[in-house]
């Protein structure tokens, strides 16, 4: 199946639920400017994303930028089907992997291999390929005796670490990825980085939100500006990012070595 994503004319929005006292009604609503707003249910609601529009295809590298609540994430989450639209649509084709939240998917009660377990047999593997993947994931996510206790005592870096290894543990076709994954310990970041592009290199899809102007550069090859939920300016990375930011940008000088070292680009499709 060939992959895709197809996004048109998708809004979303969030009720306020303590929102329909009058005064605080008259406040947000006589606002000219900004995302309040009203739903036929005369509910106060976050205009979460409006008429926002895309369509990607094999070889297609996207990046979200914008600044903290812009829509980046509801956008990856939207694509993800982990939000409903109000109106509009998305369709993705292809197998999907999401890094949109360490914590997705699992089960904080079980144990850590028994949510490695369950992900397997999520996927259809077979025995032998779930006893694969539980090898596969314990060596990298280096929680030792720790995996055989339940999830709801780990720190909130062992469950980055799990939650890392189970998403990039199957090369999908289409992935959408969070900046969460820029979150760790020095030393595991290192590891997960080269694990990370290898999975970037396989995918023929990619919608990567990130503040990282290395990443995306390195990485993408078109940017989505979004800004108050809606699509500010949509082209090649340098550009958009110049405009978001206000200034030139270029690679820097550790990402110009680290790629002359490795000789590779992971924005480059396998």
């Amino acid at each position: 199946m060939t992959s895709s994503i197809d996004v048109e004319g998708l809004s979303l929005s969030f009720p306020l639920y303590h929102g329909n006292a009058r005064s605080l009604k008259k406040t947000v609503l006589s606002t000219v400017t900004g995302r309040m707003a009203a739903d036929n249910r005369n509910r106060v609601v976050v205009e979460a994303l409006r008429d926002v529009n895309l369509a990607l295809r094999p070889g297609d590298r996207l990046a979200l930028v914008g600044g903290n609540g812009a829509g980046k994430t509801t956008l990856l989450r939207a694509m993800a089907g982990i939000y409903e639209p109000v109106a509009g649509r998305v369709r993705v084709q292809g197998s999907l992997n999401a890094l949109v939240d360490p914590h997705l998917g699992m089960n904080p009660e079980l144990t850590g291999r028994e949510n490695i377990m369950l992900r397997g047999m999520y996927l259809g593997l077979d025995k032998k390929a779930i006893e694969g993947l539980a090898e596969d994931v314990a060596a990298f996510a280096e929680l030792t005796d720790f995996l055989d206790l339940p999830v709801r005592i780990y720190s909130s870096g062992m469950i980055v670490r799990l939650g890392f290894a189970l998403a990039t543990s199957v090369q999908p076709q289409v992935l959408l990825m969070d900046e969460w994954f820029l979150a760790g310990d020095a030393g595991f970041m290192e590891k997960a980085r080269v694990r990370l592009e290898n999975l970037v290199r396989g995918v023929e899809i990619l919608v990567l939100s990130s503040h990282a102007t290395d990443v995306v550069l390195q990485w993408c090859t078109r940017a989505l500006w979004m800004d108050q939920g809606r699509v500010r300016a949509d082209g090649p990375p340098a550009e958009v990012l110049s405009a978001y930011l206000g200034h030139p940008v270029q690679l820097s000088e550790w990402a110009q070595q680290r790629m002359a070292t490795t000789g590779s680009d992971p924005g480059e499709a396998g």
